[in-house]
């Protein structure tokens, strides 16, 4: 087994156990508190959506301006998002974690003080982009490939499933708390839930198995002829802006590589970006009072949890690239009918519709994450983080150019539709990403 990047421990410790076997393997521990630190760091995901109205009547900034304090946000969230798989190898995971969240903390607690408008550019913009984008859906391909040789897809899908659940838990609060007594205390409410698991981490969130003295989870242990063999290190102790920078160059030579970032950065237009910024404003339009707007999408965090495990549970057993198709056109279709299902009243024909995107929102994760494993090997995680990249830099597009055709139209109908569009272009895509089935294609440029 090939040692992680930056990693200091003695290698020894990576292929054979110390102590008595354990029927309770710590990567699981390990994976709860990489759960709990999601959910903490997901509160302001689901934030602007719901303050988007209340700002706009207290200070009379328009759509286009909130929205571009949003896409400030989700490009920092992406471009972050390689380096921190960069500095977790470099730093270990328990530091970069606790860091991102008081980040997150602070940004979210400082907007209470804001009373202009390039203010809030930069406490959701700039300090919660820069904290969300460390804990990023990297960070969740970066437990699973750390941890776990077995189960791995499941694992992502879990742990993906907990900004989902961050959602669920946050959202309907800050809806309320929004509306009575106010957006400020709302705000407060989300730095406490990402303060508050700061301390979990820092106790029990280990950076890797040698750090406990066993192997990954699933791992074989090898016979004394493998153990006596050199440990190769893919990777040594550079700086990790440097080496996010080298896995991108090497990865760019690979067509599989634009084609899971063009995919992805559809991905998120259609959903951090269009539904998880713009769905309570648009539906706010058709006459739905916020909180019930926020109620519905926190069904979608209820069915995401649901959708996302599944989705990692058959990413372990069927072609990932399948799957991606049947989600984007899922989804695809379900944005088309979209603007037939916003009134005033929650029909049962939206309740379908919540479903069946919730199901969908974030399932693509564990295939992606599956294939830049299968294709990029060791430099897998950081590779999925410049994938993620795509993906925050589509969702910023979106979010501002959905939040322009709102105040151009005085309707959300042309981005629905667009977006709908879009998700076929997606399934197309990844249904032609051709198979790999090692990482020899990524290997030569590597050399």
């Amino acid at each position: 087994m090939s040692a992680l990047p930056g990693e200091t421990a003695d290698t020894s410790t990576l292929q054979t156990p110390r102590g008595p076997r354990r029927r309770f393997h710590p990567a699981w521990i390990v994976a709860a508190v990489a759960f709990l630190a999601l959910v903490g760091a997901a509160g302001f995901r689901a934030a602007p959506g719901v303050l988007m109205v209340p700002l706009q009547q207290e200070f009379g900034w328009s759509t286009t301006v909130l929205s571009a304090a949003v896409s400030i946000n989700l490009v920092l969230f992406g471009l972050t998002a390689p380096f921190a798989a960069a500095l977790m190898e470099r730093f270990g995971i328990r530091a970069v974690t606790a860091t991102a969240l008081v980040l997150i903390g602070m940004g979210s607690a400082l907007t209470v003080l804001v009373n202009q408008s390039w203010q809030i550019l930069l406490t959701w913009g700039l300090l919660i982009g820069l904290g969300t984008g460390s804990m990023a859906l990297v960070f969740a391909a970066t437990i699973a490939n750390t941890w776990f040789t077995k189960s791995r897809g499941l694992v992502i899908g879990i742990l993906t499933a907990g900004s989902a659940a961050g959602q669920l838990v946050f959202l309907p609060f800050i809806a309320m708390l929004a509306q009575d007594p106010g957006w400020r205390q709302a705000s407060l409410l989300i730095a406490a839930g990402a303060l508050a698991v700061v301390p979990l981490v820092l106790k029990f969130l280990k950076n890797s198995p040698a750090d406990v003295g066993v192997l990954p989870y699933g791992a074989v242990p090898v016979d004394e002829a493998q153990e006596a063999a050199p440990v190769q290190d893919s990777g040594p102790r550079t700086n990790a802006a440097v080496r996010a920078l080298q896995v991108l160059r090497r990865a760019s030579k690979v067509r599989t590589f634009w084609a899971l970032a063009a995919g992805f950065a559809i991905c998120g237009a259609t959903t951090n970006g269009l539904i998880g910024t713009h769905f309570i404003p648009s539906a706010h339009d058709h006459g739905m009072p916020e909180t019930t707007a926020a109620g519905l999408l926190a069904v979608v965090g209820i069915f995401d949890i649901i959708g996302t495990i599944a989705s990692g549970w058959l990413t372990d057993r069927f072609n990932p690239r399948v799957l991606l198709a049947v989600y984007y056109q899922f989804r695809g279709i379900g944005l088309l009918v979209l603007p037939l299902l916003l009134n005033a009243e929650v029909q049962p024909s939206m309740i379908v519709f919540v479903v069946i995107y919730g199901l969908d929102w974030v399932a693509t994760v564990p295939p992606t994450a599956a294939i830049c494993r299968e294709t990029f090997g060791a430099d897998g995680s950081v590779v999925f983080g410049w994938v993620f990249a795509a993906h925050q830099l589509g969702a910023a597009a979106a979010a501002i150019a959905a939040g322009a055709l709102r105040d151009a139209t005085g309707h959300y109908t042309y981005a629905w539709f667009g977006a709908a569009a879009m998700c076929t272009i997606a399934a197309v895509i990844s249904a032609t990403i051709r198979r790999h089935h090692t990482a020899r294609e990524a290997e030569p440029a590597a050399a």
